[in-house]
């Protein structure tokens, strides 16, 4: 027997489903170069614009300088550098938090939290569009876990209810995206921390699309809604959107950061990641903290872009983020016109199924405080001229 992979290969292609890599040949920037042609790419989560600011670069030259490239080791081992424990200790004073643990990626951290606070006689309860890591770190935890309807309170009291009769035992841990990576919309964390209280569970929140977006001082989601630890016990954020560097973060109490320490496998077994990383993070942390017009920015382009959809007649998602999708529907017609806006300089994500639901296929379109008012009104142009048939949040005409 043999796995049969060029069948399994030219199925994803027939159904519109394949994915190729881009060869990026410029530094992160709203003008880049891609496969040999410039474009204006809409598909960066480097939203504040610092991936290739010339201070967070600087960091991490002079961070290579001082602490070499490798970590060595195992963070438990011989591998937590003391730019990793400047860093952390920066992201529990900036997230209001009794400590923070560094993880080399977010799907890295999601799945050490998740794995190390439940198991066999738990029960997690997910949000339906949650991202993939969280959904496989439920897999591979073991834990009995349901999801509820999106941002459905009805629907996760139900489940809440439903896993209180089944055992009395067990812990609860309801888990949540900040802000929804695919439709832009953003957790109703209030209600949820409600909730979570009112039955005796905790609430998990992963912000990676929200940190440095929301919030007075770009402290994300739970700074957005003034929720304090007690409220979210556990917070996710990630290093390689906003702050343009890469790795992820929790925050939270002593105990659950030592908890992580102790039992978390992702954390424990991986080795850390460069020292020159820690460097540059606390450079592009300082960068947002002080630069508050980077966010003010961010969001006049918002809101520039939106009223620029409406007047064509585009519909979007229900998204005060940086995160603004247009919801095409079938999986051909969204690569069809993502090629339309490539052949006018315009690079954008065609998103289709697996990552979103079936008959949800989208052009995910992502602005950054380094994109210009001229650069936006050159996007809205060269969507005016594809003759888009776009759905609105609830679903597509049949």
């Amino acid at each position: 027997m043999s796995f049969n992979l060029a069948e399994r290969l030219a199925n994803h292609q027939t159904k519109n489903l394949y994915r190729s890599r881009s060869l990026v040949e410029s530094p992160q920037n709203p003008s880049i170069k891609v496969n040999g042609k410039n474009y204006l790419a809409f598909s960066s989560n480097d939203y504040l614009g610092l991936a290739n600011h010339p201070e967070v670069v600087a960091a991490l030259q002079q961070g290579a300088k001082d602490w070499g490239v490798g970590g060595g080791a195992s963070h438990l081992v011989l591998g937590h550098s003391e730019p990793h424990q400047q860093l952390e200790l920066a992201l529990a004073k900036f997230t209001g938090r009794e400590r923070a643990l560094v993880f080399s990626s977010g799907y890295l951290a999601n799945l050490a939290v998740i794995t190390a606070l439940v198991g066999k006689g738990d029960t997690l309860l997910h949000d339906r569009l949650n991202h993939a890591s969280l959904l496989d770190a439920g897999i591979l935890s073991g834990v009995r876990f349901s999801r509820y309807l999106h941002k459905n309170m009805a629907s996760l009291a139900k489940r809440l209810h439903s896993s209180q009769e089944r055992s009395a035992q067990g812990n609860t841990l309801i888990v949540t995206d900040g802000v929804f990576s695919m439709d832009g919309d953003l957790a109703p964390l209030p209600e949820l921390a409600a909730l979570a209280q009112a039955n005796s569970s905790w609430l998990m929140v992963d912000d990676a699309h929200g940190f440095g977006v929301l919030g007075n001082t770009g402290g994300g989601l739970v700074e957005h809604y003034a929720l304090s630890q007690a409220d979210v016990p556990v917070l996710v954020g990630t290093l390689g959107k906003a702050f343009g560097t890469a790795g992820a973060f929790v925050a939270g109490s002593e105990e659950l950061i030592e908890t992580l320490i102790q039992f978390a496998r992702p954390y424990i077994y991986t080795t850390s990641s460069p020292p020159a990383i820690a460097c540059a993070t606390l450079a592009s942390l300082k960068i947002l903290e002080e630069e508050h017009w980077r966010r003010e920015h961010l969001q006049v382009l918002i809101q520039q872009f939106r009223e620029g959809s409406q007047a064509l007649g585009l519909k979007l998602t229900n998204s005060p983020t940086p995160i603004q999708p247009i919801i095409i529907g079938d999986s051909a017609e969204t690569m069809a016109t993502a090629n339309k806006l490539s052949e006018k300089g315009i690079l954008v994500g065609a998103i289709r199924p697996p990552t979103v639901p079936q008959g949800r296929a989208r052009l995910r379109i992502t602005l950054t405080a380094a994109h210009s008012h001229a650069q936006v009104e050159a996007l809205l142009e060269a969507l005016a001229k594809c003759g888009l048939k776009t759905c609105d949040n609830e679903g597509c005409d049949e």
